[in-house]
């Protein structure tokens, strides 16, 4: 056990097996720096998708892997990451996760401690140019059930209004999320969905982005 805290949402802990760090929610696996490829994926496919990615919203912290990849594009020039547990935070930046510190110290990198729902519903009608979600395992897979709210028509529809005319969402998923899915060819004119395929703990797991662009309502 290298961290743990307890937390209004249950136990929060990082722990050692060999060189791999591993994150857990209430004793549930959730990610670990082994296997980085498709949080990888999910900041190069939301970046990829924008013309000109320079503000992005992250929702999730995680362990660092979704937004090293973001920063490592040179065309960002702003990073709010959104994370809802302050004592992940602390802990990236003590460096208990190694590099962790280093990512939050990038001038370019603001770290909001609260839930992703507030700050978009505070957010500038285009103020945006991509937000990534990685808050949870996906709509039917969630780890915290206050997190369902994160995959309603209501609130895609906030981040679509926060987003510029050529804006971007992009959501890492544990399954295909069809119902997402639909909802989001509601709302964005391009909606794409990528199986990534992983090797985790010894076995063969596929996880799903989805990556939706060009608001519907800012188009017309």
């Amino acid at each position: 056990m290298l961290a743990r805290a307890d937390t209004p949402r249950g136990s929060l802990s990082l722990r050692r097996r060999g060189d791999v760090i591993e994150l857990r929610v209430n004793g549930l696996f959730v990610m670990d720096t082994a296997e980085t490829g498709s949080e990888r994926a999910l900041a190069c496919l939301a970046l990829g998708a924008s013309p000109a990615p320079s503000r992005v919203l992250l929702g999730g912290l995680g362990l660092g892997s979704t937004l090293a990849a973001t920063l490592a594009d040179e065309q960002v020039d702003r990073v709010t990451v959104v994370e809802l547990e302050p004592d992940l935070v602390a802990w990236l930046r003590a460096d208990v996760v190694p590099g962790g510190a280093r990512l939050l110290a990038d001038p370019r990198v603001r770290v909001v401690v609260s839930d992703v729902r507030e700050v978009v519903q505070t957010s500038a009608s285009g103020s945006v140019d991509v937000v990534v979600l990685d808050v949870d395992n996906g709509p039917d897979h969630l780890i915290h059930a206050d997190n369902r709210a994160l995959y309603h028509a209501s609130f895609v529809d906030r981040v679509a209004d926060a987003l510029t005319d050529n804006g971007v969402l992009a959501v890492w998923s544990m399954s295909r999320a069809v119902e997402l899915e639909d909802t989001l060819h509601g709302v964005f004119e391009d909606v794409r969905t990528t199986s990534h395929r992983v090797r985790l703990q010894g076995r063969d797991e596929t996880y799903w982005i989805l990556v939706a662009s060009r608001p519907i309502t800012s188009a017309a």
